[in-house]
C-alpha cells in the first residue's frame, strides 16, 4: 500500500460549528434520504435513515449483494503532534503507538475504574497524526476524556465531527462496485487498513472496515462531496443489486455477526474483561494508562472466577427477545438479554445475553427467556451467529 500519509487530505477540516448542540442534527445527505422516502429517526441527536423500504430486504442485500449506508453521525477526533502516540497509549487501553501508518485498530477508552466509556477505531493517518472514530452517542464524552488526558503531552486533540461525511459500502459485491469508481489499490488494502484516493473523482480516505460482518469499505469525505459520491455509488452499484440501507438493518447485521453495541453489550458498568474483550487491553505496552490497575484486577477475576459470559441465544419458537429481558433456568434468573431481533439470515429470533458462566456452554439445556411472563426456550450457541465465507 506504500507509506503515503493519510493525513494529507485535499480538503481542510473545519472546526465544529457554534450550533453543534442543536437537535436534531442532519447529515449532508439528509435531503437525499428524504427524496428516497426514508423513514427517519432521532439517533444520538442526529436525524438518520432508519429504513428505506423493507428492513429484511436491506439486510439480505448486504449479505448477498451490497448495501449503501450514511454513517456521518459517527464522531471523528483528530489527535496530532510529536506525542500523539504517547497520549493515545496513555488514554486508551490498546497499543496505539504500535499501529503502522495506513492501518487501524479496534480499541476502547475506559474510566479509572475500568468501566468502558466507548469502543473505538483508531486510524494512524501519518507518523504523528491519528483519527479516533467514536460512536455517535459517546463522541462528546470521548472528546472530553481525550482533551483532559492530553494535559502534559505535546499533542493536539481536535474535534473533526463537522470535517467529514462517512459513507459505507458493505457486502460481497462492494469491492467490484468500488473498483469501478477508483484506481486505488483495493486488492492490496487489508482489513483494518486505509489509504487516500479518489472515488468517482471525490477525494476520500478509503478504509476496509465495517460493522456488518461482510467485506466492505468506509469512505471518509468532505461533507460537500457526500451527495455526489452517494449518487455515483448508487449508479455504479445498481447492476450488482446495491440498495440504500438504514440503521435498522445495520443493527441486525452486526447482531448476527456478534459485534457489540455500546449501551447494550458495552457500558461503564462493564470492563473489557466482563465483555469477553479483554484481548484489546495491552498490559505489555510501555508506560501507565488510564484504568491499568483496575483492569489488571478485572483480568485476574476473569481468569479465576469468570463473571457472566456473553453468549448467543437462538429461539426454538417465534417470539423475539428484547434488551433487558431475563434469561432463566428452572425458574431462576441467570442472565439478561442485551440485544435481540429476528434474524433474516437464520430465519429465527436471536439474541446476545450475559449469563452466569455455569450456563454459558453451547448446547446448555433448559435455558429460556422470560418474554412477558412466558419462559420461551432458547438454545445457547457460540458467537457469532453468522460468519462470512472468505
Amino acid at each position: 500500500m506504500g507509506r503515503k500519509d493519510l493525513a494529507v487530505m485535499p480538503w481542510e477540516p473545519q472546526p465544529m460549528s457554534s450550533n453543534a448542540s442543536a437537535v436534531p442534527r442532519r447529515t449532508a445527505l439528509d435531503a437525499l434520504h428524504r427524496s428516497l422516502g426514508a423513514t427517519m429517526t432521532d439517533f444520538a441527536g442526529w436525524d438518520m435513515p432508519l429504513r428505506y423500504g423493507s428492513e429484511r430486504d436491506e439486510h439480505l442485500a448486504v449479505r448477498t449483494r451490497a448495501g449503501l449506508f450514511d454513517l456521518s453521525h459517527m464522531g471523528e477526533i483528530t489527535v496530532s503532534g510529536p506525542q500523539a502516540a504517547a497520549l493515545l497509549d496513555f488514554a486508551l487501553v490498546g497499543n496505539i503507538g504500535g499501529v503502522k501508518t495506513g492501518r487501524a485498530r479496534y480499541t476502547m477508552i475506559c474510566r479509572t475504574d475500568g468501566g468502558i466509556l466507548d469502543d473505538l477505531i483508531v486510524y494512524r493517518l501519518a507518523d504523528t497524526a491519528y483519527m479516533v472514530v467514536a460512536n455517535a452517542s459517546n463522541a462528546q464524552v470521548v472528546l472530553d476524556a481525550l482533551t483532559e488526558r492530553a494535559e502534559g503531552f505535546d499533542a493536539e486533540v481536535r474535534d473533526d465531527r463537522d470535517a467529514y461525511a462517512l459513507l459505507a459500502v458493505q457486502g460481497p459485491e462492494s469491492p467490484g462496485i468500488l473498483k469501478s469508481l477508483t484506481d486505488a489499490d483495493l486488492d492490496g488494502l487489508k482489513y483494518y487498513a486505509g489509504l487516500p484516493g479518489t472515488v468517482a473523482g471525490v477525494p476520500a480516505l478509503i478504509a476496509r472496515t465495517g460493522y456488518t460482518g461482510e467485506d466492505g469499505f468506509e469512505l471518509f469525505v468532505a461533507p460537500a462531496d457526500a451527495a455526489k459520491l452517494w449518487e455515483a455509488l448508487t449508479e455504479a452499484g445498481a447492476p450488482a443489486g446495491l440498495i440504500p440501507c438504514g440503521l435498522s438493518c445495520r443493527d441486525t447485521l452486526r447482531l448476527e455477526a456478534g459485534m457489540p453495541l455500546y449501551g447494550h453489550e458495552l457500558s461503564t458498568s462493564l470492563t473489557p474483561f466482563d465483555a469477553g474483550l479483554g484481548r484489546v487491553v495491552k498490559f505489555e505496552k510501555e508506560g501507565d494508562f488510564v484504568g491499568r490497575e483496575a483492569l489488571s484486577e478485572a483480568a485476574s477475576r476473569a481468569a479465576t472466577r469468570p463473571p457472566r459470559v456473553l453468549v448467543g441465544l437462538v429461539a426454538e419458537g417465534r417470539r423475539v427477545p428484547r434488551a433487558g429481558y431475563p434469561v432463566v433456568v428452572a425458574g431462576e434468573v441467570v442472565g439478561e438479554v442485551t440485544s435481540g431481533a429476528p434474524s433474516p439470515t437464520l430465519g429465527r429470533p436471536i439474541a446476545m445475553a450475559y449469563v452466569d458462566a455455569v450456563h454459558a456452554a453451547p448446547g446448555t439445556a433448559g435455558v429460556g427467556v422470560d418474554i412477558r411472563g412466558t419462559h420461551e426456550p432458547y438454545e445457547v450457541v457460540a458467537l457469532p451467529f453468522y460468519k462470512r465465507e472468505k
